[in-house]
């Protein structure tokens, strides 16, 4: 019996050994590994010893190796990547051989991604108020319009004496600020919200420490969502307690999406909740286009930030807090709209 089970064992591996590498099917050679170990030669781009296994000292090859003769021998070089730039670090001059790269750019130090969503105010100006506004504002200019010339806005100097010669030009009668020429508003050039400024004058942290500072840094922070930044006073006044190099004052610069956040959060939440509050001051503004106005402790309390976790603040030490907001419009006539349309509402005379 064994020896019937050898005999058959032997002819199924003899058949295997003369079977063809053929197949009848596909006509396409097969590997196996009786094939490949009754095969002599070799295939040209194979390798016949690997690295391991010679023996031959390969110095003289690794000297000749060039990697810049190499790059520099190519057709076509390899394409420009972020791993061959670094951004500089610093800004050193349009005239500097390394140019920072754009913000925009994922490869620049100051690239931040996203926004990935939009706040609910900032899709409200976009799609309401900016058409709306825009449609208040419009003036029709037939074609062949041509407006009125006006005088030059700075004004000479006139007369003889010697030291009017290359002299700058004086400002305009009535004080020497020279206002913000009012283009006509435009689908380019719809104002529109540009920077927030919160700054807190802390005048407690000149007699009575630090604490009072720091408790308003915290404030702001959960407010703004943003780090402090701190001014120390530059004089010395006497009469109002004020001592050089002593920090005084807090300030936080919003834009973007944290900038809405906030906006949108005053003016919903905070404002509203106000007892007895007719609004603003429309005499407000510098002419420019940009409004300031002012918070009591009690009213930076109503923030949700503080409201939730009230016991955390001292309420004391929480600080009041002013507001400017900076827009995109030259005059206070357009920030005050686009305020109102927003939904800050204002009180008094209207001064333009």
């Amino acid at each position: 019996m064994s020896t019937s089970n050898f005999s058959i064992r032997l002819a199924r591996s003899w058949r295997s050994l003369n079977t063809s590498n053929v197949c009848n099917r596909c006509l396409q050679t097969r590997r196996s590994v009786a094939t490949q170990a009754s095969t002599t030669s070799v295939d040209p781009e194979l390798e016949e010893l690997s690295s391991l296994s010679q023996t031959a000292d390969l110095t003289g090859q690794v000297q000749d190796f060039d990697p810049v003769k190499v790059a520099k021998g190519r057709r076509r070089q390899l394409p420009p990547s972020r791993y061959q730039f670094r951004s500089p670090k610093y800004d050193r001059g349009p005239l500097h051989p390394h140019q920072p790269l754009p913000p925009s750019d994922p490869a620049s130090r100051e690239f931040v991604p996203g926004p990935f969503s939009t706040p609910r105010l900032e899709q409200g100006y976009h799609s309401i108020i900016a058409p709306d506004f825009m449609t208040m504002c419009y003036q029709h200019t037939p074609p062949g319009f041509r407006p009125l010339e006006k005088g030059p806005r700075l004004r000479p100097w006139l007369g003889d004496s010697p030291y009017f010669a290359n002299r700058h030009l004086r400002g305009p009668r009535g004080g020497d600020v020279l206002r913000l020429l009012r283009k006509p508003v435009t689908f380019r050039n719809v104002p529109m919200v540009e920077r927030i400024t919160v700054h807190a004058y802390v005048k407690e942290a000149l007699k009575r420490g630090s604490s009072h500072l720091h408790v308003a840094g915290m404030v702001m922070q959960a407010i703004t969502n943003h780090r402090v930044e701190v001014h120390r006073s530059r004089t010395n006044e006497a009469t109002w307690g004020v001592i050089k190099g002593k920090p005084c004052s807090l300030t936080v610069d919003l834009k973007g999406e944290d900038m809405y956040h906030f906006l949108g959060k005053m003016i919903d939440v905070v404002l509203p909740r106000i007892k007895d509050w007719n609004g603003v001051r429309a005499t407000t503004g510098d002419n420019s286009g940009n409004l300031s106005f002012g918070l009591n402790p009690e009213v930076v309390a109503g923030f949700p930030e503080i409201e939730v976790n009230y016991d955390a603040y001292p309420g004391k030490m929480i600080p009041g807090l002013y507001i400017t907001i900076h827009t995109t419009a030259t005059c206070d006539k357009d920030a005050r709209l686009l305020l109102q349309q927003l939904g800050i509402p204002f009180y008094g005379k209207i001064v333009d």
